[in-house]
């Protein structure tokens, strides 16, 4: 969950650690920390707070050296605090370590070590690990790498690592279980990052590190990897596709409202090459080789965590309504730990906008282990899901920096879509006029996203009104029930109020009871078979002096009486309902945390890539 930047080549190392933090800062805000190495002097600066505290705190100490690791913090062994900040020293201060993940047996590790007369200062497990490396590279005698590589057969748990000596100046060595790690190439320097973000500016060759592999990244010569088994690899280096000015804000005040904005596009981008009205073709080519799976499939099982989740939810409907295969959306979470039953003919879709959600990625190694298909739906190129799974599609989205996903929830929406429609049509499930209508309908969803988004400024008005309540309750039915839910989430995400979301007829069995004159209820009531269901629902809180803020068809009356306020959204198929109505909703939710004062693009407690169980 942590973000891990390094450098060793011929330039100042401070320049790259600093911005690469700020790039990497969605990942984690708790503290930060960097350390450099200057005429075989270890310099290590830490501090509770954001990366620009570090800065403050760094402006005037000596930040020379050519080789250097940083790192930007989400806690979970520890307090956020100056002591538990990485980087963390060895017993001897030879050498310090930046970690993301989670060492699960760090207990019984920290206890033997302290029998031998080890001294740790702060409570993470990171410590104990680079106390551990040292511990046996002495013991042992043996070299760094060695020692390295002995230790992390001993460690259970999930890992990105980079270690930095004072006794090997020209090295640093990296690792990873579990947790990304990617290696730039420069011409006589390397990059070491969590993700490609603080890379591209510098070199668009890369290399991903697979699961327990350690590199060894000696200044001047070629990067050499081998596994904790000690079987030498050869480095796969790929070429970045990702464009420095999409890790930019643009002229917008945050990246949440610039990733809002960013959806025709984005949703265009997922389509671009799978979908064509014209010709009246839907192809994914990523799962074609596992097409025949999904014809034969008995049971779709969905994998996903959060926002990927209410994805999940919204491709439940569209499987069983168009394809007519059984599916079940399963938190990642609880998936593996309640002995599902999984058989060989099912398909099961993991979703996740990182492509290094650890939950999902425990729960795809349980579902392959059991025979079944995986497919991924993932938003990284090269990321851990997209590698783990046998087949997949990229949404397309671009870089999503903002913690509160969005525009990554369309381009899911979309790509399932896409899949679900195709796998109907080859089952012959849906008519030929109703599939070239969904086609045509989803080519115009971009456009109709563009006429929401000018009524931002209404969406403003009403956020003002609300932005000081304490509750909100959110409703829908059918396709809009997973809207309802992702509505919620965004507000709770970033405004700090507590929001529910339910299913419109499930209000009456116990949140009515919350209903009064302060308590707002945001209902997607768009026309639909489920509209006049809806409509009672209304009534319903009315009759109980709520506030209704209704989502609405252009041009509908009915709810427009009934409700305290309106949104209107251009007339859509009301399978394709959640790629439009959600816009609003990311947009209220927005304009009330600017209006509270709150942190917009990062929330407290919150990181944008949850790499640990």
């Amino acid at each position: 969950m942590c973000g891990i930047v390094a450098y060793i080549g011929n330039k100042q190392a401070y320049p790259f650690l600093i911005k690469g933090l700020e790039r990497l800062e969605y990942r984690g805000y708790d503290s930060a920390g960097v350390a450099l190495l200057d005429d075989n002097k270890l310099n290590v600066y830490k501090c509770k707070g954001k990366v620009v505290d570090l800065h403050n705190f760094i402006s005037d100490k000596n930040i020379k050296g050519t080789i250097g690791i940083g790192h930007t913090r989400w806690a979970t062994h520890g307090v956020p605090n100056d002591v538990n900040a990485h980087p963390h020293y060895s017993a001897s201060k030879n050498m310090v370590m930046i970690h993301n993940g989670i060492i699960e047996n760090y207990g019984p590790l920290k206890a033997e070590l302290m029998k031998r007369g080890h001294i740790f200062l702060s409570d993470t497990d990171t410590e104990v690990l680079i106390h551990l490396i040292e511990d046996i590279q002495e013991k042992e005698n043996v070299r760094l790498g060695e020692a390295i590589r002995i230790a992390l057969n001993q460690v259970v748990g999930a890992y990105a690592i980079v270690i930095l000596s004072k006794n090997n100046p020209d090295e640093l060595f990296a690792a990873k279980k579990g947790s990304p790690m990617v290696i730039g190439i420069g011409v006589d320097e390397f990059y070491i990052a969590s993700d490609a973000t603080p890379i591209v500016e510098y070199t668009k060759n890369v290399v991903y590190l697979e699961d327990e592999e350690i590199a060894f990244i000696e200044r001047g010569k070629d990067l050499k990897i081998k596994t904790i088994k000690n079987k030498a690899k050869t480095p796969y280096v790929q070429e970045l596709e990702l464009k420095l000015e999409a890790l930019e804000k643009g002229g917008y005040d945050h990246f949440m409202l610039k990733e809002i904005y960013e959806q025709p596009r984005s949703i265009k981008d997922s389509m671009r090459g799978r979908l064509s009205s014209e010709k009246g073709v839907v192809n994914l080519g990523g799962i074609t080789e596992y097409e025949q799976k999904f014809l034969n499939a008995k049971r779709i099982i969905i994998i996903a965590c959060g926002t990927s989740w209410h994805a999940g939810l919204v491709a439940e409907y569209l499987f069983e309504d168009l394809a007519r295969i059984p599916v079940e959306v399963e938190y990642a979470s609880e998936f593996r730990y309640r002995n599902p039953i999984v058989y060989e003919d099912d398909v099961v879709i993991a979703i996740s906008q990182s492509g290094e959600t650890a939950d999902t990625l425990a729960a795809i190694e349980l579902a392959k282990s059991k025979g079944a298909t995986i497919i991924g739906v993932c938003n990284v190129v090269g990321s851990t899901i997209a590698r783990a799974t046998h087949a997949g599609s990229y949404t397309h989205a671009g870089p999503e920096i903002g913690v509160a996903s969005t525009k990554a929830f369309t381009a899911q929406v979309t790509v399932l879509t896409l899949m679900a429609l195709r796998v109907a049509y080859m089952k012959g499930t849906i008519s030929n006029s109703r599939f070239h209508t969904l086609i045509s309908e989803l080519e115009a969803i971009p456009a109709k996203i563009e006429r929401v988004l000018k009524t931002n400024d209404k969406i403003k008005f009403i956020a003002d009104i609300y932005k000081n309540v304490s509750n909100a309750l959110y409703l829908g039915r059918g396709y809009s029930f997973p809207v309802a839910l992702e509505g919620a989430l965004k507000l709770k995400e970033i405004s700090y109020i507590h929001a529910e979301g339910y299913p419109a007829a499930e209000m009456k069995h116990g949140p009515i009871a919350l209903i009064d004159e302060e308590m707002p209820v945001f209902v997607i009531a768009t026309k639909g078979t489920s509209y006049e269901k809806v409509v009672s629902n209304i009534q319903e809180v009315k009759a109980r002096k709520g506030k209704i803020i209704a989502i609405v068809t252009e041009g509908d009356t009915q709810v427009k009486e009934m409700a305290d306020y309106t949104i209107e959204i251009p007339e859509t198929d009301e399978i394709l309902v959640p790629l439009v109505s959600v816009v609003p909703l990311q947009l209220l939710s927005y304009h009330i945390a600017v209006m509270r004062g709150c942190n917009v693009d990062q929330p407290r407690n919150l990181a944008k890539s949850v790499t640990v169980e």
